[in-house]
Formats: C-alpha cells, sequence, structure tokens
C-alpha cells in the first residue's frame, strides 16, 4: 500500500453562497478568526501527512498561492520592528519549495471535472481531496481520521455525516452495507437524490481519500446532475472494484 502524501484543494469556485464578500475576494481566503478557510485545510493535511499540494484555481485566485509565498518585504520590516510574535505567525503560511503546484479548471464544470484537471500532480498515487469551505473542527483532524481508516483498509474512504431526509438532494449519498456505528461499507453513490429516492441519510462532505484510478473514470464520465462531471459518478465506478469505506468523522463542521 502505497503512503498518503498528495492532496488536492479545488479552488475555483466562484463563491456565489458568500456574495457580496466574494465579490473581490476568494471565499477560501475569508477570514476564520485569525486566518484563512485555506490556510486551515493545508493545515488539516498536514496533520495527516500530507507533504505535496495541488490548488486547482480559476481567474481571481492569485492571493490563494500569495498566502503560501515568502512575503520578503513584510517579514523584512517585521524583524526591523522586532516583532517577532507576528514573524512567528507566518511561519504556517510557508511550504516547502515545489511542495505547492497550481492548475487551472477553465471552465465550471464540476467537481469531478477539477479532480480531473490535477490528473499530472495525482499520477499513480494515492491523494487526498479537502474543500476549504467545508471547515472541520476536531481534536484529531478530521484527514487524519480519514488516513488512519486509510492505512487499516486500503482503498477509498470519504467522511459522511447523517442529514435530514429531506435535504438529500442537496448532497451526495451513500448506499452502505456493514455498519459497525462509525465505519461504514460503501455499496452505492447517488449525487443529491430525491428524498422519497435516497437510499440512506449519510452524506459525503469535503474531506475523500481516493485512489488515482478516479481520474481515468473522471475522464470518461458525461456531465451528470447540474451539467457538470460529478465526483460522486467517478468514485461509484471503484465500487466492487476497490474497497470503499465512510467515516463518521469525529468533529463539527461549518460549511
Amino acid at each position: 500500500m502505497k503512503p498518503l502524501r498528495k492532496a488536492v484543494l479545488p479552488v475555483a469556485g466562484l463563491g456565489t453562497r458568500f456574495l457580496p464578500a466574494t465579490k473581490a475576494i476568494a471565499k477560501e481566503m475569508m477570514p476564520v478568526v485569525d486566518k484563512p478557510l485555506i490556510q486551515y485545510a493545508i493545515e488539516e493535511a498536514r496533520a495527516a501527512g500530507i507533504e505535496q499540494f495541488c490548488m486547482v484555481t480559476g481567474r481571481g485566485k492569485t492571493a490563494l498561492v500569495e498566502h503560501f509565498d515568502i512575503a520578503f518585504e513584510l517579514e523584512a520590516t517585521l524583524r526591523e520592528r522586532g516583532k517577532q510574535e507576528a514573524l512567528a505567525a507566518l511561519v504556517p503560511t510557508q511550504v516547502e519549495p515545489g511542495s505547492l503546484v497550481t492548475v487551472r479548471q477553465q471552465e465550471p464544470l464540476g467537481l469531478g471535472h477539477a479532480i480531473w484537471c490535477a490528473r499530472a500532480f495525482v499520477g499513480n498515487d494515492p491523494f487526498a481531496i479537502l474543500l476549504p469551505d467545508d471547515l472541520v473542527l476536531s481534536e484529531t483532524p478530521c484527514l487524519r481520521q480519514l488516513a488512519d481508516v486509510y492505512r487499516d483498509t486500503g482503498g477509498n474512504v470519504v467522511a459522511v455525516a447523517e442529514v435530514p431526509r429531506e435535504h438529500t438532494n442537496r448532497y451526495g449519498i451513500l448506499r452502505v452495507g456493514h455498519d459497525d456505528g462509525r465505519r461504514v461499507e460503501v455499496l452505492g453513490l447517488v449525487e443529491k437524490p430525491k428524498p422519497e429516492e435516497a437510499p440512506s441519510n449519510l452524506s459525503i462532505i469535503g474531506r475523500y481519500v481516493l485512489m488515482p484510478e478516479v481520474i481515468d473514470a473522471l475522464a470518461r464520465m458525461e456531465r451528470g446532475a447540474g451539467g457538470e462531471v460529478q465526483l460522486t459518478d467517478g468514485m461509484a465506478s471503484l465500487i466492487g472494484r476497490q474497497p470503499f469505506h465512510g467515516l463518521r468523522y469525529e468533529g463539527r463542521r461549518f460549511d
């Protein structure tokens, strides 16, 4: 089993749910207390052992990359003024040279298409996906919880949560087999089913550990729900061919 060292962060979305705040600012740069959402995601990934990052970006997203660049002028000014606490606050925004790359999603064709755009980065390795606007606060970082399951079972692992039955048409929903109360066997996936057609009320949230074969599956996918290439459809094609589990993560989610 290959170690989990790569993560893809899809950040090309327009953030229309947050307008007008996101008219000029990427939603992933919106602060929660003292740091932006994208930094929470990177720190969570690092805590899970991730060493290489790929941001799938779009127009107007340059601030995301600059946030993890070295700000020479700022740091020099802080040193001159003896602002050691402020300098220390910048340390988590620094990444190893060559460990952060970006690719451009030129058309808004959905999450599945965004992940497919990162195909050269993924290569033949397992990889994580973090949706930065899904903020999960927990004692053990959410992706670390998934990575622990991956090391135990291999294959694909997704974070799941129970949603009200009447809201299943907003989420990707699981059809499940064995359920030990925390870890569930995934037998099928349905993207945004009507409540009366939903196989369960277990929803996938924005944390995934996937095998590289999903990239080839996405390349063959036609546009699904909403006229987009759905990641759910690509994942569904792996069920029965590879281990696939859902994990009821421990923590509190803010979406």
